[in-house]
């Protein structure tokens, strides 16, 4: 931790990102995105930033169009190093500054205040550690899960905004980010619409995905109840402060099901270094080779991607 100056704030120190950094391993992974979901659903829950949502996207007409565009950026801005680092990192910054406006509630908004875009980066940063918790083998001990904060530092400032909101340490993170949980987040109408099933199709009933390898044993769910096994994923991975706080149902059978999930994904880690979960990635994406963990590629098309961009036909 950098020390203060003139009795300002510690400021948080960064760490080398790059080839071999933890970041990129985990980023790299296509499991880090498993987590994704629960990190959008709390990003919505933001007042300012699920206001800045409603109302400069598309989202309620297609929610998935902003993942697959925006995942594209935003992992550019990790695998990449230098001069090119930081231009990545502004270009994100500067898809922002006209997303302003007032809320709901009649409070004023602007996703570039400090605190809203430092947010969304916290829950890519929840997101990747609760990834590597539930979906990896092992686990990160203390020193690895400072020198990963370290990481998401370097990386946030790689989009040119102010700082001073950054957490100076690991501990101070999660101390921020549990705080935020529990007092600032709200069941904003952009979460509502997500949550209901009556509004939003994407939570009903539907085909589940044939799953390679040992994720094989997942397949009689998830062909039966596609949904059920996204609604485990989502409100599995959640902080227990956040569904209780907002009441999302979690079962003690929800619990033990979970837990076959979580353990089919980690038993899973050979296939998935091999490319098993590859299509998981959206077009455009940049992502560790799994043939080569020390080369970064580009996802090309992903089948399902198109899929949904596919006019409908009568």
């Amino acid at each position: 931790m950098s020390e203060p100056m003139n009795g300002a704030r510690p400021r948080a120190d960064g760490a080398p990102l790059g080839p071999g950094s933890l970041l990129w391993s985990i980023a790299g992974d296509p499991r880090s995105l498993l987590t994704g979901s629960a990190a959008g659903i709390m990003q919505l829950m933001l007042p300012g930033l699920g206001a800045g949502v409603t109302e400069h996207s598309n989202f309620f007409d297609d929610p998935y169009d902003r993942i697959f565009r925006s995942i594209p950026y935003i992992w550019g801005s990790i695998f990449s190093e230098g001069d090119n680092a930081n231009g990545r990192g502004r270009q994100i910054r500067d898809f922002h500054p006209q997303i302003k406006g007032t809320d709901d509630q009649g409070r004023r908004y602007h996703a570039l205040d400090p605190d809203t875009f430092w947010w969304a980066h916290a829950t890519f940063t929840w997101e990747f550690f609760r990834a590597h918790e539930l979906y990896f083998p092992g686990r990160l001990d203390r020193s690895h899960q400072e020198q990963l904060y370290a990481e998401t530092v370097t990386w946030y400032r790689r989009y040119g905004v102010s700082d001073r909101v950054v957490p100076a340490t690991l501990e101070d993170f999660w101390a921020r980010f549990d705080d935020i949980c529990a007092h600032e987040l709200e069941r904003t109408p952009a979460v509502s619409w997500v949550l209901d099933p009556s509004t939003n199709p994407g939570t009903g009933p539907g085909p589940g995905p044939s799953l390679p390898g040992p994720l094989s044993i997942l397949n009689g769910l998830a062909a039966t109840a596609g949904a059920e096994v996204m609604r485990l994923m989502v409100v599995g991975s959640m902080p227990d402060m956040v569904r209780r706080r907002f009441d999302l149902s979690w079962s003690n059978l929800d619990r033990v099901r979970y837990v076959g999930v979580c353990a089919a994904f980690q038993a899973a880690d050979p296939a998935v270094r091999r490319g098993a979960l590859s299509s998981l990635w959206p077009e455009g994406t940049p992502h560790l080779d799994p043939g080569d963990s020390a080369m970064v590629v580009i996802a090309g098309p992903n089948p399902r991607q198109a899929q949904r961009s596919e006019p409908a036909t009568g």
